[in-house]
């Protein structure tokens, strides 16, 4: 393990500010962040993200690896929910599986906004196309979710909770987390294509304002997830394991996938750390609505109190050191 990677990485601002307000909850501190701030500045960070994501693919075009990262991306979307249902099933019922398994199998914007700060932070190159990954890797993983729900477990649910396929595929595709993140990547590809001279006023919005948001977002994130910590006493040591496992296991696979898609080590670590990352927001919400068996203390415990801090802290510096490791062309 690069031990001076994770130092570095804990090191700057936004990791420092996700550690001050998970120490508010420790020392009772009555800190909090109003209710609608958190909000605004997730849809901030998703725009501006879509956005300079947008530019750069304008920029980059569709040839090179950009077509074979995107439907790697969807492969893995696809085949970590797979794995994680059948290990969950050891301990765990077909709905809290399902749930969770597709909780892993989706991804974190913020967790990948923050490994961008950190290669900012090394120097080290990637390119925007990248955002499109992240886009497009949210859907797939919540289908999966549900559609195991609706062949493993056809004769334990009400028919009243029957799911359409209708409702699963609107709940997985125009949710507003990846339907504002598509919308700024066309948004900035257009921009960038057939209006170039309004790049620069939209700088100091997407460009200047971004890293101290990031700041303020991981500080309230911090706050969250701390408050979770609790939650993992009822999860049991079974969860605990996988919420720290899960991620290593699936960016070792990442890492495999990336050296035979020929990544360079910014766009190779950006893509282990969406196949390493769980999703807090967009697929709780839609686990909520349509598996309302599953405990949601399970799937947002486990991914916000435990996974979400363990990838920002640690995970990903050793990411980090598993590309640079098992990639030979970039060493």
């Amino acid at each position: 393990m690069n031990t001076s990677l994770i130092l570095q990485n804990v090191l700057t601002p936004p990791v420092l500010f996700f550690f001050l307000g998970g120490l508010a909850v420790l020392l009772k501190s009555d800190l909090e962040i109003p209710s609608p701030l958190p909000k605004l500045f997730s849809l901030y960070l998703l725009l501006a993200i879509g956005f300079k994501g947008g530019l750069e693919l304008n920029e980059s075009g569709f040839g090179g690896p950009v077509l074979p990262t995107v439907v790697a991306a969807i492969f893995m979307s696809l085949l970590i929910p797979l794995i994680c249902f059948f290990i969950l099933r050891i301990k765990l019922n077909v709905f809290n599986s399902a749930a969770i398994a597709a909780a892993y199998g989706s991804i974190s914007a913020v967790t990948f906004i923050t490994a961008e700060s950190f290669l900012y932070s090394q120097n080290i190159p990637f390119d925007g196309f990248m955002v499109a990954a992240l886009a497009i890797m949210e859907s797939p993983a919540i289908i999966v979710g549900l559609l195991l729900v609706k062949l493993a477990a056809p004769k334990e649910r009400p028919v009243e909770r029957t799911m359409k396929w209708r409702e699963i595929l609107h709940e997985s595709m125009l949710n507003g987390s990846v339907y504002l993140l598509l919308g700024s990547l066309i948004i900035g590809f257009l921009t960038g294509a057939f209006n170039p001279s309004a790049i620069a006023k939209m700088e100091p919005f997407t460009g200047n304002l971004f890293y101290g948001v990031e700041c303020f977002f991981l500080l309230d994130m911090g706050i969250v997830a701390a408050q979770r910590l609790p939650g993992l006493k009822k999860a049991g040591s079974f969860l605990i394991c996988f919420a720290v496992g899960m991620p290593v296991f699936n960016a070792l696979i990442g890492v495999l996938v990336a050296r035979a898609l020929d990544l360079g080590p910014g766009n190779a670590l950006l893509f282990v750390v969406l196949c390493a990352s769980a999703s807090y927001l967009a697929v709780p919400t839609a686990m909520r609505m349509t598996v309302p068996e599953a405990k949601s203390s399970y799937y947002i415990s486990t991914t916000l109190g435990l996974t979400f801090p363990f990838n920002i802290v640690v995970g990903i510096p050793v990411y980090m050191g598993l590309v640079n490791r098992l990639i030979p062309s970039i060493n």
